[in-house]
Parts: C-alpha cells; sequence; structure tokens
C-alpha cells in the first residue's frame, strides 16, 4: 500500500520541517545523497558539500544570466577533490559544489546563513545560485544547483563529501514583523529579557536590539579570543580539540577604561546581555551589524529556529552568542552596546520537532558564552 506524499502547508511564512520533507518527495529539492541525520531542522535545511571544491583568486558573483560554472571558467585556481578530504587553508576562498539543487514552485523563495558552528569557527560561508546577485538568496521559482564561498578566516578547516558548513531556509511570501508587531510580541512572549528579570528599556527597531555582556560569569570569562595559527579543525568531529591551544579566555582583567578593546582582525567570541527565546510559531534571524553603531561585525551565524531558549524545554537563561571582528582600526565595546538586531517571522505553521527538545538535541540550547562543539577543555 502506497503512503500518501506530505502536504506542503500554503500559508505565508518560513516553511517547517514537515514542508521541507514535502518538497523533497514532490521532487523541488533534490538531494545527492539520501538525507543525513539531523539535517533537516525545525525551519531549515543543512547543505552538504559535495565532491568538488575550487581554490579562486577572489570572491564572485555570477550575475543575471550566468552561470556559477561559466564563472569559475574565469575564477577557478585550482580543482580539489574532496574524496578522502581536503583541507581548506585560512586566508584563501574556494567555491564548493553542494549536494543539494532547486526547483522550487513559483512562490517559494530561500535564504541562508552559516551554521552556528561554522560562525563560531570563524568561518565565512556564503550561499550562491547561478544568475545570482546577492548572496545568500534564493529567488522564488529558482531552478538549478547551489554553490557556496568559504573562507576560513582564523582556523584551516578539514572538510569531505557531507561537510555541513552552511543552512538554507525556505519561505512562503514576506511576513516579516514591523517595529509596531515586534514590540507586541515581546510585550506577549518576552523574546528577550534581561538576568533576573530586570526591568529595561527593550530598543525596537527595524528588530529587537541585543547588547553585549562584559560582565564575568561564574568562572571569570568574559568572552574568549582565537589563537593565530592555533592548528586545523575537522569540521565533523566535534569534541576532538583541546580548548586552550585555539583560544585565550578574555577576563576582567582584559577591560580598560569601561568596555574591551577589539584588536583589529582578531576572532572574539561574546555572549548577549539579553536571554534570547524563539516562541514554536516562529523563526528568528540576527542581522549583521550597522556600520552606525562602529566598524565591527557582530555575528556570522544568524539563525535562530522554533524552540530555541524556551523555558518549557527547560532553556530559560539561554544568550546569543556573538561572533565579533573588529575592521581597520581598534574600536572599545562596551557592557549594554546594542550590537545587532533580532528579527522575527512568522512560521507557516509550527514545526513538530522543537529546537533543542529531546527528539531533536542540540548543542547550543540552554547555552551562556559557549565555544563551537568542537572543542573540550583540558
Amino acid at each position: 500500500m502506497m503512503q500518501d506524499k506530505p502536504a506542503l502547508s500554503q500559508q505565508d511564512g518560513i516553511l517547517p520541517a514537515q514542508d521541507i520533507h514535502a518538497l523533497i518527495s514532490a521532487g523541488h529539492i533534490h538531494l545527492a545523497n539520501p538525507p543525513a541525520d539531523t539535517q533537516i531542522q525545525p525551519a531549515s535545511l543543512d547543505l552538504r558539500l559535495g565532491q568538488r571544491v575550487w581554490r579562486v583568486q577572489a570572491s564572485f558573483l555570477p550575475g543575471a544570466g550566468r552561470k556559477v560554472s561559466t564563472a569559475l571558467t574565469s575564477f577557478a585556481m585550482h580543482e580539489i577533490d574532496l574524496t578522502a578530504g581536503a583541507v581548506l587553508e585560512k586566508g584563501c576562498v574556494y567555491i564548493a559544489q553542494l549536494q543539494e539543487s532547486l526547483d522550487l514552485p513559483a512562490d517559494i523563495s530561500g535564504l541562508a546563513n552559516p551554521k552556528s558552528s561554522t560562525g563560531r569557527l570563524d568561518v565565512f560561508t556564503r550561499l550562491i545560485t547561478d544568475g545570482g546577485v546577492e548572496f545568500e538568496a534564493v529567488p522564488a521559482g529558482y531552478q538549478g544547483p547551489l554553490f557556496a564561498e568559504i573562507s576560513p578566516r582564523t582556523f584551516s578547516i578539514l572538510v569531505r563529501p557531507g561537510s555541513r558548513l552552511s543552512q538554507m531556509r525556505l519561505r512562503r511570501g514576506r511576513a516579516q514583523l514591523d517595529d509596531v508587531a515586534h514590540h507586541a510580541l515581546q510585550q506577549k512572549e518576552q523574546l528577550i529579557r534581561q538576568q533576573n528579570d530586570q526591568q529595561t528599556a527593550i530598543s525596537v527597531s527595524d528588530g529587537i536590539g541585543l547588547s553585549v555582556n562584559l560582565t564575568p560569569d561564574d568562572a571569570g570569562l568574559i568572552g574568549w579570543r582565537a589563537r593565530k595559527h592555533a592548528g586545523l579543525v575537522d569540521v565533523d568531529k566535534p569534541a576532538s580539540l583541546p580548548r586552550d591551544r585555539f583560544w585565550e579566555a578574555v577576563r576582567a582583567a582584559d577591560l580598560t577604561a569601561g568596555g574591551l578593546v577589539l584588536n583589529p582582525d582578531e576572532f572574539y567570541i561574546l555572549a548577549s546581555r539579553e536571554y534570547v527565546s524563539v516562541p514554536a510559531g516562529y523563526a528568528a534571524e540576527m542581522r549583521a551589524y550597522d556600520t552606525r553603531v562602529g566598524e565591527f561585525r557582530a555575528h556570522y551565524a544568524g539563525f535562530f529556529d522554533p524552540g530555541f531558549g524556551l523555558d518549557a524545554l527547560g532553556a530559560a537563561e539561554t544568550r546569543a552568542v556573538l561572533e565579533v571582528r573588529s575592521h581597520d582600526v581598534p574600536f572599545l565595546i562596551e557592557e549594554g552596546q546594542i550590537v545587532c538586531r533580532l528579527v522575527y517571522e512568522p512560521m507557516a505553521r509550527a514545526p513538530q520537532t522543537l529546537y533543542g527538545s529531546t527528539e531533536l538535541p542540540s548543542n547550543y540550547q540552554a547555552q551562556g558564552l559557549k565555544l563551537a562543539k568542537h572543542f573540550i577543555s583540558e
């Protein structure tokens, strides 16, 4: 007896896992290999590296009407076979073809971001499509292959076919909340809150403001600064590397003039002062910094899935981790300074399984100041 194919929701919003399954079943998402365990998340699909990657001269976009493969004939310096694993060197730029390709319905578009662990390794990766005129965006109705630009910034990385560095969300329509709706949802759901439920003003403007925490935790830590030339990270081996060989602690003694001076082009892991949560009917994205608040980048990986930080899942005190890099000049960042914004968007329907639940455990639910899953204390 044949089983019915899963039905696709017709509501506007971010598509949940059950709709991603439906798109795969209907042939709108093509997988070169069967889906890996946990590849389909509550509101996103992890994207896997294929067998080929090209070392390129520079980052590029193909532009309207041009294929990535055509552009590679001009920009590629060397083709690398990933079958036995290969090292992507820091400071270099690579283009990898992904195992997933698309044949989307005319009313469904996509958006990509690095995975949490990728951002915490300071690996800069962006999705590229044929005919693409901007990174990370998949136009509605797109038909074609997917590619990833990969540029390790601090650590060289070891990858292989199936390695997952980025993730993609799919949406019908555009139902992003405006300031009024964000404020109302904050009042109803307490999307972000201060430690000990302190009553402070919440900044709502093109999203909800998150500020940096520079108060030491119980271990006396404020953050972590990456060590340069520390070694190689195998992206597929969690809990495999000694933390202190790759990171140095940032403590209260490192503060000056009421803040932390970010050294140019050094990579820091800090935490938000606020606790963050994402209700089951919503997904959130941490938006890139505004240059008006300083010449630094406040994050690399920006997706927060439904269920993140929910009290019902035992994660009421979950902070956002901030991947921070100052550009060109030293920059003083101060306690409570707003460094990024969370933008919430309704789901087309609530996912059947929430982020960090017992059915879908996560390395970063109920997190404080947490490094990528690859590192362990000695």
